[in-house]
């Protein structure tokens, strides 16, 4: 993991506290920032999500989806975890604790927002950072960048309608066009975009293209640092008045990332899967595309929204939370691979 990867949570953390004082003290800037719109579309967050979004997309190899056919069960246990379940455990939860539970302790005007935020978060399975969970578990890197492959190419045509549903069970109405709008802006052009600037730089050879991604590997968490300064600009006042918020979001998200983590393990070892299989399969399960949950949720729902905080704790944790994931598969190996 490089400097900004390991560090991410401290980043994020002093996003927090830059971001809420930048907003306190200039205001008029932050609001002027929060006008620039042009078809309901932040331009500066819209760069900024497009320079989030690319260089993680530019590892994703869609010829490595003819791998799939090696890892028949796998591949069945991600794909089950990933749409099947993750998605709607997710809007459980956050029914649960969000509606219910926690109810009382949270601003009532954001509710629905919230539990749209934490939906979005489990809606988007993890596209580049898996890469890195995987190589910590040694994980097999063919079956982790076929699953990427397939996960990334359904996410195209999935992710709309299942955001769609899930948000329509939880009584949440998205406009259509602008659920549609959020997709092709913030997966399929930009996925174009990865494919032909990968196809760009390795054809001119390997060692090109791995010193291009080693340039802009940075970028993308530096474009989603500057986003969280924005974002917690514009939420800084609520955060103030409530900082136990992000404390009660960052529950339905732990308990999701060891379910599915957890239950994705357990399967492939049922399956008789090899460990080296069944890390990255867990690891998919449990972490997300946070970068598309936070730009569709700015885009659904906006700067100000408890949809935006809520998918901003999803990265607050990410990291942390998914060191701990990779230690306990790592140390649990001799059980997995005991009578398998």
């Amino acid at each position: 993991m490089g400097l900004f990867e390991r560090y991410l949570t401290v980043w994020v953390f002093l996003c927090i506290l830059v971001g809420i004082g930048a907003g306190q003290l200039m205001p008029d800037t932050f609001q002027a920032i929060g006008r620039l719109e042009f078809a309901q579309v932040n331009i500066p967050v819209g760069f900024l999500i497009w320079v989030m979004i690319i260089p993680m997309l530019l590892k994703v190899d869609f010829k490595a989806m003819h791998q799939v056919k090696n890892h028949v069960r796998g591949i069945g246990v991600t794909l089950f975890i990933n749409w099947l379940v993750k998605p709607f455990s997710m809007a459980f939860l956050a029914w649960l604790f969000i509606r219910q539970l926690f109810a009382p302790y949270l601003p009532a005007d954001q509710i629905d927002s919230y539990v749209a935020g934490l939906i979005l978060l489990a809606a988007a399975p993890c596209t580049a950072m898996v890469f890195v969970w995987s190589r910590l578990t040694n994980g097999d890197p063919l079956f982790t960048l076929s699953q990427v492959a397939l996960n990334d190419a359904i996410m195209v045509v999935a992710f709309a309608p299942l955001v769609a549903f899930l948000l329509g069970m939880s009584a949440i109405v998205v406009p259509w066009d602008t659920l549609v709008t959020s997709v092709v802006l913030y997966i399929v052009i930009p996925v174009l975009i990865a494919q032909w600037l990968r196809h760009s730089l390795l054809s001119r050879g390997q060692e090109t293209f791995d010193l291009a991604m080693k340039k802009i590997g940075p970028w993308s968490i530096s474009a989603l640092l500057a986003t969280l300064v924005l974002l917690f600009a514009f939420q800084g006042e609520a955060i103030i008045a409530q900082p136990l918020v992000i404390a009660l979001l960052a529950v339905p998200i732990l308990i999701q990332v060891f379910f599915n983590s957890s239950l994705a393990y357990w399967i492939n070892r049922r399956l008789g899967e090899k460990h080296s299989v069944a890390c990255p399969s867990a690891l998919i399960g449990a972490s997300n595309f946070f970068e598309l949950a936070v730009a569709a949720a700015i885009s659904l729902f906006g700067f100000h929204s408890g949809a935006a905080l809520a998918t901003v704790v999803g990265v607050l944790i990410e990291v942390p939370v998914m060191l701990l994931v990779v230690k306990i598969v790592n140390q649990t190996k001799p059980w997995y691979c005991k009578n398998t």
